[in-house]
């Protein structure tokens, strides 16, 4: 297929979810992509096989563009060549819906309010100056930023992934989340450093690791997707510097745009009444994420057209089954 001119200008303007790299780096973890495009749009769309030649098929964070209609006959071949018991879509666009995210959705799909990704998201504009920046952080967070340095905290980069999920694993049994294994992050990592996409962050104390916080990014935006610190010297708040640190870097790299990426989904009035006396699911993490400032955002729904109703039947159920299970 030829590409269209205007190719990496749509690129410029995807989500780290939708680059080539991405595709790759899934690649490791069982999902085949295809990739669809026409003058105005491109989709990369990811497949996960199932047993007796069935997959699910999965569009995260697209099509990016405009007149996604031009792609979805292409791509509903697809689905029905690889036998997709579904395709699930979850465009790049937050509440209120915009017009592009819909306008090309026919009856066929369906909305789903529960999606893949994290719905809710708190995003930090970072055009403004450092001063700037610190002064929309909640007063703590300036304190702890401050006290980390002043007490000798240092941020470098590092390409130690190991030491990174090392820590990782730590952090996951401290706030019981599930953890992925040392390839995940590695392949992550491997697949973003050759285009400057990735950076991790460590911040230590004389040479002693305390926290590592791995940030991808793309054109003008930079997504804090992976976080770790340790048990020990939490108090000199080393998470709090590393955040700051990370944004810094994301500024002087072109990125106006800061996605902390993750918090519950709930409206602003839950989240402040009760961020509080929660540490359930994300609450601890939102917590600490709105220190920083910034705006709390939700994205829209999931599209799904369903192409087997009694497969996903059972689909749904396992989802909700697990669901129910993880609580």
């Amino acid at each position: 297929m030829d590409r269209p001119a205007n190719l990496k200008g749509l690129l410029d303007e995807a989500h780290l979810l939708q680059l080539p790299e991405w595709a790759k780096f899934k690649s490791h973890f069982g999902w085949q992509s295809s990739v669809f495009q026409s003058d105005t749009a491109y989709a990369q769309v990811l497949f996960r096989s199932l047993p007796l030649g069935f997959s699910i098929a999965y569009l995260p964070k697209g099509p990016v563009g405009t007149n996604w209609s031009e792609l979805w006959p292409k791509i509903d071949r697809e689905c029905r060549r690889r036998k997709a018991i579904f395709l699930q879509v979850e465009p790049d666009c937050n509440l209120p819906l915009e017009e592009n995210c819909v306008k090309h959705f026919s009856r066929e799909f369906r909305q789903l309010e529960e999606t893949i990704q994290p719905r809710r998201t708190v995003i930090l504009s970072l055009e403004n100056s450092d001063d700037e920046l610190l002064a929309a952080m909640k007063q703590k967070t300036r304190y702890n930023i401050r006290l980390a340095a002043k007490k000798g905290v240092a941020v470098t980069s590092t390409d130690d992934v190991k030491a990174f999920y090392e820590m990782m694993q730590t952090t996951g049994e401290r706030d019981d989340f599930a953890v992925h294994s040392l390839e995940y992050y590695q392949k992550a990592y491997d697949h973003f450093a050759p285009s400057g996409k990735v950076v991790l962050l460590e911040a230590h104390l004389e040479g002693l690791p305390l926290a590592y916080l791995m940030l991808f990014l793309h054109g003008k935006r930079a997504w804090y997707f992976y976080g770790a610190s340790d048990n020990r010297q939490r108090n000199l708040m080393p998470t709090y510097l590393l955040q700051w640190e990370a944004m810094r870097w994301a500024k002087a790299h072109g990125a106006t745009e800061y996605d902390l990426w993750g918090i519950p989904d709930a409206d602003e009035e839950q989240l402040e009444a009760e961020f509080s006396e929660r540490s359930d699911g994300l609450w601890g993490v939102y917590r600490f994420k709105r220190g920083f400032g910034g705006q709390v955002v939700r994205s829209c729904p999931a599209f799904v057209k369903v192409y087997n109703p009694l497969l996903y039947k059972v689909y749904e159920n396992y989802r909700v089954r697990r669901g129910a299970e993880a609580a």
